[in-house]
């Protein structure tokens, strides 16, 4: 009788160890708590267990683990992932072995491997530069650092209202410098293959009702023409040189009116090749060739005009060439683009003249991109409506190179980067793993568990698909132990030991009461 109260004990102890063991781990990241599981005991006779049989006490028939979803807390680490739902991180040894386990407090090393306190590697899919992700075999999952490469712009869609009740210009032909030439101007930031940024500047000049022509110029050059045009227009020396030229314009004496034209050609010349050359990028032959132009015993007054503001004009065409025409937009009568029109205009004509337009853009100033920048200019979305001109979402595919500053996973496990020049890519993708039967898997230490024979072989996948949970970054899942549950289990078992402790010492005294018979 003895065994039955010896087994109670060993069972209630094994009960406090795992009630123990839970409770010291109540604020383990990932820990799944367990519960001790009993069975009891008879004795077998040759005819089978006897109705009679008291039993023989109890045994420990299985320590179970509970697998149940344990409370998501935020954190303030970016590599802190928790699983809300089914599955397991997949980790990978410095041996080798897999491993499976439901933390995700997660850091880099020094190689920018994701690796987690035990110095084991996360698994996943890995991407191509591109931000293509490649669902082949799980590897060990490695953050590239490196800088985003550049992309030129190759195409670019030009969204815009035009307003139908617009007049045609009075003033022709077009010119980019005169805002009376055209309706509306718009600009886009592009980038050659370098990454330079530059401005796609696009203007629209109503001819008919339905139609309008689309020019297409360079960047910079209407604002370094400004920018020079206001340091020349302020030269003392200039201001005198055209004043002097206008009085012998007024003498109507064609020797004097050629001496001050050469006087005033060489001044606002070199005024104009100075501030120029201040500007960063400009290359020598754009200097040189606007100091032929003004150097050279030629008519500045007919290229400069008494207007200071022409001088605008002469910087346009001395550093680069002026916006150019790229197509005509033909609307039908309910505001959409009439691509059959445009076509039987090309036909008529024999100039391209259907979408997209090419624009064929020079890089100003030269940075060693190629140049010139090739842009395929589309037009969906843009309308003729009877109200006022607006500029809607205009988009370009390129973009400047860029620093990683960020990265964080989705709830897929994808894992995105964050670049200074406000791009983002895919840098891997995170693989869960669940099993048929997770009770079967052997318990490592660390928060870890390794296939077996009884939970099955695992199913690898990304997370929020199938039976697979899905991820949430700067957060952990916290241990699902109960702690007030596990004090009140703890009480049960300790009145249990004492219980069966009691039945022994009742015992004793049975016996003794037998052996003190004489």
């Amino acid at each position: 009788m003895f065994q039955q109260g010896l087994s109670g004990l060993n069972a209630a102890a094994k009960s406090l160890d795992v009630i123990g063991n839970n409770i010291a781990n109540a604020s383990t990241v990932g820990f799944k708590g367990s519960q001790a599981q009993f069975a009891d005991l008879y004795a077998n006779s040759l005819n089978g267990v006897s109705g009679n049989n008291a039993g023989i006490g109890v045994s420990v028939s299985r320590l179970a683990q509970q697998f149940t979803q344990g409370n998501i807390e935020t954190t303030n680490n970016p590599l802190d992932i928790s699983i809300n739902g089914g599955g397991f991180f997949r980790t990978v040894t410095q041996s080798g072995a897999v491993q499976y386990s439901r933390n995700g407090q997660f850091q880099l090393d020094k190689d920018g491997t994701v690796i987690n306190a035990q110095g084991q590697k996360l698994t996943g899919y890995l991407s191509t530069e591109d931000g293509v992700i490649l669902q082949g075999a799980a590897a060990p999952i490695v953050i590239d650092s490196s800088d985003l490469v550049p992309v030129a712009t190759t195409k670019a869609n030009l969204e815009l209202n035009l307003d139908s009740r617009s007049l045609v210009p009075e003033r022709v032909p077009f010119d980019a410098l005169d805002p009376l030439t055209y309706n509306k101007q718009t600009v886009l930031d592009v980038f050659d293959s370098l990454g330079n940024p530059h401005v796609l500047s696009t203007y629209y000049v109503k001819t008919n009702a339905n139609t309008w022509d689309v020019y297409a110029g360079s960047d910079g050059v209407e604002i370094v023409a400004a920018g020079v045009a206001a340091v020349v227009n302020t030269d003392p020396a200039v201001a005198q040189a055209r004043a002097d030229y206008q009085t012998a314009v007024a003498t109507l004496d064609p020797a004097q009116i050629a001496l001050a034209n050469t006087a005033y050609s060489a001044v606002a010349g070199n005024a104009m090749v100075t501030a120029l050359s201040a500007i960063p990028g400009v290359t020598q032959a754009q200097i040189d060739d606007l100091t032929a132009k003004f150097t050279a015993p030629t008519d500045v007054g007919a290229i400069v005009g008494t207007n200071p503001d022409e001088i605008n004009r002469a910087l346009a065409a001395a550093i680069s060439a002026p916006p150019t025409k790229v197509g005509t937009l033909i609307f039908d009568q309910q505001g959409a683009i009439n691509t059959t029109a445009m076509a039987e205009l090309e036909a008529a004509t024999g100039i391209p003249n259907s979408l997209p337009f090419t624009i064929s853009l020079p890089i100003f100033p030269a940075t060693g991109g190629v140049e010139p920048l090739v842009i395929q200019a589309n037009f969906t979305g843009t309308t003729q409506y009877g109200i006022a001109t607006s500029e809607k979402a205009s988009t370009q595919d390129g973009y400047s190179s860029g620093t990683l500053e960020r990265f964080a996973a989705g709830a897929d496990g994808v894992i995105t980067g964050q670049y200074s020049n406000g791009k983002s890519r895919p840098l891997a993708q995170i693989v869960l793993a669940n099993f048929t039967n997770v009770d079967g898997l052997t318990p490592l230490g660390g928060n870890a568990w390794a296939e077996s024979a009884a939970s099955g072989v695992p199913q690898i996948g990304a997370p929020n698909t199938g039976s697979l949970g899905q991820l949430r970054s700067s957060s952990v899942e916290s241990s699902n132990v109960d702690l007030t549950a596990e004090l009140v289990n703890m009480i049960t078992a300790q009145r249990v030991y004492q219980a069966n402790a009691q039945t022994i010492k009742t015992q004793d005294s049975v016996l003794q009461t037998l052996v003190n018979l004489r």
